[in-house]
């Protein structure tokens, strides 16, 4: 047992100290990340504006304008926060990692450290498929209502403001990120005994409405948003039906191992 698990005996006053220490790294981490962040805040807002550009000539929005005389200021501080938050998970992740992990058995922190691993690849992966696909095609069909104007008719034209159009795409990257990390979860609950497999089967009906309406109240109301969601949800829910199996066929095994010695 001794080589399984750390059990060295910590009084609670150097609980708190480790503690401490490890929110002391996340903390510094994440400001220092910001501070380059911030000072590269327009060039990840050029980023994010991108699909906005690639909209057919002649639908794009010609600018970006800002109202609020600190509209600009506050958007690049969202911009660079935003962008810290998401480069300084790996490092507050391990450095949760770094507190628990002694308290882990063996088979425990392997068990989850691939966990660990697949949380920001799935979030990044929800964040692609946004940015890359779900998102353009939804700006065509928002820039599709401009009208020219002819005669007594005014034109309409798009003129986006810089802080909304932040909070859209970054609503719609989270969103969806935080989405594709529905097998992680799932799976968790079926590794502690909360959920197996066969109640996720039998739920699936009322997952598929779940995530229809989810989708329908985290995306803007148009129909490619919401689909470009819904879909990737149920797809992920079978693929935790799937994973959730596979941890019940591990949980058995090991079981069967463990019986199987104490016979010996």
């Amino acid at each position: 047992m001794s080589n399984d698990i750390d059990d060295r005996k910590m009084p609670l006053l150097e609980h708190l100290i480790e503690l401490r220490r490890r929110l002391i790294y996340s903390i510094g981490s994440f400001f220092v990340i910001f501070i380059g962040c911030y000072h590269f805040a327009p060039e990840i807002f050029g980023f994010l504006t991108q699909p906005l550009g690639q909209v057919p000539e002649g639908l794009a929005a010609q600018r970006l304008i800002y109202t609020g005389l600190t509209e600009a200021f506050f958007t690049y501080v969202k911009v660079g926060f935003w962008a810290a938050a998401f480069l300084s998970f790996p490092i507050v992740a391990t450095q949760l990692w770094m507190f628990i992990a002694p308290g882990l058995y063996r088979n425990e922190r392997r068990a989850f450290l691939p966990f660990l691993v697949a949380t920001p690849v799935l979030f990044f992966m929800g964040g692609a498929l946004v940015y890359y696909f779900i998102f353009p095609l939804a700006l065509k069909f928002f820039v599709s209502f401009q009208t020219p104007g002819n005669g007594s008719d005014l034109p309409i034209k798009l003129e986006p403001k810089v802080d909304q159009y932040l909070s859209l795409v970054t609503t719609l990257i989270f969103a969806f990120g935080l989405s594709f990390e529905l097998p992680v979860l799932l799976t968790l609950l079926a590794r502690v005994g909360i959920v197996n497999s066969q109640m996720l089967v039998s739920k699936r009906r009322y997952a598929i409405v779940g995530a229809t309406i989810f989708a329908a109240i985290v995306t803007p109301p148009d129909v490619i948003s919401q689909i470009g969601l819904a879909v990737p949800l149920c797809l992920l829910y079978e693929i935790s039906i799937w994973s959730c199996r596979y941890v019940e066929r591990q949980r058995a095994r090991a079981q069967a191992e463990a019986e199987k010695a104490t016979d010996e």
